[in-house]
């Protein structure tokens, strides 16, 4: 995205109702080490049409935050608000009635599709599950998004396994998009990949924000893939949230030692040029 379309959403989106808001959330597990608190007062807003990228090392808790905004695990205590409803504490039938505003991209295409399935059965399902549509309007609907998302239709008929990785993500993305949500949580969608694949990836997932207008919660442990295509960053160490702000002003002027440190440790081409310090080359 570019500097003055960010420019742009940030400006707009501080007097915009947030579509996704997390208020001091905390997860806690028992373990036979004692307990571990996974996640510590996490506090964050999502506006419409915004990406927030949350990127911190691997086991800092951003997965076990996405879980919790999912509903896929219950926080210990706090709020997650879609669309100003507190969905911690719902029952099943009542969290199912907002689950189609919120889907998400996981990490590994090939574990998050059932390989019994059919690649069509696989995008239509959630279709069937919220009873959304006739069964010619769903499979009209399918091939749409199969289309949409850079896949032949006639591929339909095939098992995930017969695909390559960009493809699988690929397929988990029109799954996704299946129930035209607002917001899309993306938990590492592109670190499984190779590089070149990534790249098609994030395009894909820039053209599909704006062509529909959602939301993204963008999962990674990488700063430099982010450093264009978020809005904001929002930057997790040890299950806390220890710095946030306009994707441009974190690369620019970091202020914590954590931020600092994965900057300075991104390989650069000219070993003369310092990232750091309140100067990103790739900013410049």
């Amino acid at each position: 995205m570019t500097s003055s379309a960010m420019t742009s959403v940030a400006t707009t989106s501080s007097a915009v109702t947030p579509v996704l808001s997390v208020r001091d959330l905390h997860c806690s597990f028992e373990t036979t080490r004692g307990r571990v608190h996974a996640v510590k007062g996490v506090s964050l807003d999502l506006h419409p049409g915004e990406t927030l990228a949350l990127v911190g090392e691997s086991g800092c808790g951003k997965t076990t935050l996405a879980r919790c905004i999912l509903g896929l695990q219950k926080p210990t205590s706090g709020k997650v608000l879609l669309d100003g409803n507190n969905l911690v504490g719902l029952s099943r039938r009542e969290a199912r009635r907002h689950r189609p505003r919120m889907q998400c991209v996981f990490q590994d295409p090939f574990a998050s599709l059932n390989p019994r399935k059919r690649v069509e059965d696989l995008i239509r399902e959630p279709l069937d599950v919220q009873g959304i549509g006739t069964a010619v309007e769903r499979r009209r609907q399918v091939l749409e998004l199969m289309e949409r998302v850079g896949l032949r239709p006639d591929w339909g008929r095939r098992f995930p396994h017969e695909f390559s990785g960009g493809q699988r993500q690929r397929i988990g993305i029109a799954r996704a998009l299946s129930l035209r949500p607002a917001v899309l949580i993306c938990d590492e969608p592109v670190s499984a990949l190779d590089v070149s694949v990534q790249a098609q990836i994030v395009n894909l997932l820039w053209e599909l924000q704006r062509d529909l207008g959602m939301s993204y919660l963008f999962i990674t442990h990488d700063l430099m893939l982010v450093e264009n295509f978020a809005d904001r960053v929002a930057m997790m160490y040890q299950g806390q949230i220890v710095e946030e702000g306009p994707a441009l002003d974190v690369w620019r002027n970091p202020q914590h030692a954590f931020t600092r440190s994965l900057i300075d440790a991104i390989p650069i081409p000219d070993p003369d040029v310092r990232l750091g310090s309140g100067r990103s080359a790739f900013a410049e």
